[in-house]
């Protein structure tokens, strides 16, 4: 099969279309032809060298696939409802660059009724991140008010929408007026442009002295202590990226006086029995909400991932040249076959 392989790690240019053999599935495990993957921000981070496969987990980066079931753990397909033939979109710790590609069965879902394979690659990364953190760690309820920093990313276009369609107030960052614009469009109740607005100061503007009740945080760094004074009483701030940077201070007597939360995860690590629950929750909350069009994916660019007029022979390193420049607004794909 053809998958895009890391030849060393470096700039965009090593990712290299390459000849690998079938993945076989195992106990519990699904093989799909895979029609489009997403491209996702630790995809870049593993292609630089910074960011590890798991153990046991390909080496190919990827993290999320949309395709058709071609075979596995019959009894496990059986029980899970599944079977050969169904189009599905699925969770993987790695090996998603690539023709086909095997998937825990508990990390498949349905690919929603009305969506495309292209919008389905860009569910679970994104999708299943939002609901853990947002919703389990920082237990967001209908009525209150969450600050979601880089409200254009993938990450940032899905809990803004799922923020608003359960309810709450929704305050956004981004880094320019067209952005904000954006994230305005996709719902958001107030967009900030971080280049020339202080967040801090508007927040506290926004929510008349008050602060938000959670912030989505993909900075960390010095933003942490300035987030801390954007919450309000019992509010939780939940760290899920360190693009700023690994250490922050902390004023230890503002979380203190006002009963603050500091949380965070990481899910590529997690087990399969985690990342299930979490499949099971979107299944049953988010999956509704993305058939009936009250959220949509938001596809900023789909790139060839066999591409015969790139030197690499793929798009795939356009693609993370356009990740890395941060223009994009929502999810960028990789197309295998899809139509």
């Amino acid at each position: 099969m053809k998958v895009i392989e890391i030849a060393s790690f470096g700039g965009p240019d090593v990712l290299r279309l390459a000849d690998r053999p079938m993945p076989v599935a195992g106990a519990g495990e699904v093989c799909l032809q895979v029609n489009a993957s997403g491209v996702n921000r630790p995809d870049v981070l593993q292609r630089a060298g910074h960011y590890p496969a798991p153990a046991g987990a390909s080496d190919i980066p990827g993290l999320e696939v949309a395709g058709t079931i071609l075979g596995g753990d019959t009894e496990a397909l059986v029980a899970a409802g599944m079977k050969v033939g169904d189009r599905v979109c699925a969770l993987v710790a790695g090996g998603g660059y690539a023709e086909y590609c095997v998937a825990p069965i508990a990390q498949c879902l349905p690919l929603p009724r009305g969506l495309t394979d292209i919008e389905g690659a860009s569910l679970p990364e994104t999708f299943f991140t939002v609901w853990s953190n947002v919703f389990d760690r920082g237990r967001l309820t209908a009525g209150e008010t969450l600050l979601v920093q880089g409200g254009t990313s993938g990450i940032g276009v899905t809990a803004i929408q799922l923020a608003k369609a359960m309810g709450a107030r929704v305050i956004a960052t981004a880094g320019s007026d067209a952005k904000c614009e954006a994230i305005l469009a996709l719902g958001a109740d107030h967009a900030i442009n971080y280049r020339t607005q202080d967040f801090e100061v508007e927040v506290k503007r926004l929510t008349d002295g008050r602060g938000v009740d959670v912030v989505l945080d993909m900075v960390a760094g010095d933003y942490v202590e300035r987030e801390l004074r954007c919450l309000a009483e019992d509010g939780r701030l939940v760290i899920i990226a360190v693009q700023g940077g690994v250490k922050s201070e902390i004023n230890a007597g503002l979380v203190m006086r006002n009963r603050l939360s500091i949380t965070g995860s990481t899910l590529r690590v997690r087990p399969v029995a985690f990342k299930q629950a979490i499949a099971q929750a979107c299944l049953a909350n988010v999956w509704p909400l993305l058939e009936a069009g009250r959220v949509k994916p938001v596809i900023h660019q789909v790139f060839l991932a066999i591409d015969a007029t790139q030197a690499t022979g793929s798009g795939a390193a356009a693609a993370h040249t356009l990740m890395e420049s941060n223009a994009h607004v929502g999810k960028i794909i990789l197309n295998w076959r899809a139509v």
